[in-house]
């Protein structure tokens, strides 16, 4: 946050860099109103709300992508939080010779680019000869879902006292019941900002589902129609109304995770 003492070119130049990542955002909202169907004109020659109509009962092509999107993100943030918390826990609560080496393969698909880890997964894919179908789009989201969900655990676990465990232990707990009745009240909130923030980032990926999904497979989400439908334009405000839908399903389970995890000790995926 920039204080009252700021120079203002440094203020003008926050400003500028905050408006040159939002304008675009709020075009998109302005386009899904516009009355010109086949270009964006600026300003749009007039305003209506038929294209919100249009998107969700006369265009069926909608749904099918829409339903696989929502499937792949459920499934691959279930995924990820079993995973991603079994590995937290075992990252922090165990001491073993290349431990910090391995955290950081742990990491490593989300700081990669998405079209190595995209390319990484097709060759891997093609090694076994697996098809490509929803399951690859599933496994490939989970390789960067684990990560976001094994962030937030790892930086919860770390703030949680190991004497809660040996207490537990001592009062006749197992280790199952140590965990329902112990770790997992303390780590809910942290692991519940993981899934949301998982499940944003799963809905609206492009990159990693392109090599995953496989030309022949037939499978596509709602980020590859909306592609598919800017490269070969039907009805564009259509498109601007479905990103909409996109960026609610993602914006507001980002905010959600910001606000369960602001105090700062627990982590909300270093981003992505």
């Amino acid at each position: 946050m920039l204080s009252d003492r700021s120079p203002l070119s440094l203020r003008l130049a926050a400003i500028g860099g905050l408006l040159f990542l939002h304008l675009p955002i709020l075009l998109i909202f302005l386009y899904a109103f516009t009355t010109e169907e086949r270009s964006f004109q600026f300003p749009p020659p007039g305003l209506t709300t038929q294209w919100f109509t249009t998107a969700w009962f006369d265009r069926p092509d909608i749904w099918p992508p829409l339903y696989l999107s929502l499937k792949v993100a459920a499934i691959a943030t279930s995924l990820a939080l079993i995973l991603g918390t079994l590995v937290a826990g075992a990252m922090t609560r165990a001491a073993f010779f290349g431990r910090e080496q391995i955290s950081l393969l742990i990491l490593l698909p989300i700081a990669l680019p998405g079209v190595i880890t995209g390319m990484a997964l097709r060759s891997a894919f093609g090694v076994l000869d697996i098809p490509f179908s929803t399951w690859t789009i599933i496994l490939g989201h989970a390789t960067f879902c684990i990560v976001i969900v094994y962030n937030n655990a790892v930086a919860r676990l770390r703030r949680l006292s190991g004497g809660i465990m040996e207490a537990s232990a001592d009062l006749g707990a197992n280790a199952f019941q140590t965990f329902r009745h112990v770790l997992l009240p303390n780590m809910g909130s942290a692991l519940l900002a993981g899934g949301m923030l998982a499940f944003a980032l799963s809905f609206d990926e492009v990159i990693v589902t392109i090599f995953t999904a496989g030309s022949g497979s037939g499978a596509k989400t709602l980020p590859i129609w909306m592609l598919d439908e800017l490269i070969r334009p039907r009805q564009r405000p259509v498109t601007n109304v479905v990103a909409i839908v996109v960026f609610a399903a993602t914006f507001l389970p980002i905010l959600a995770a910001y606000y369960l995890t602001r105090g700062g000790s627990e982590t909300a995926g270093m981003g992505k």
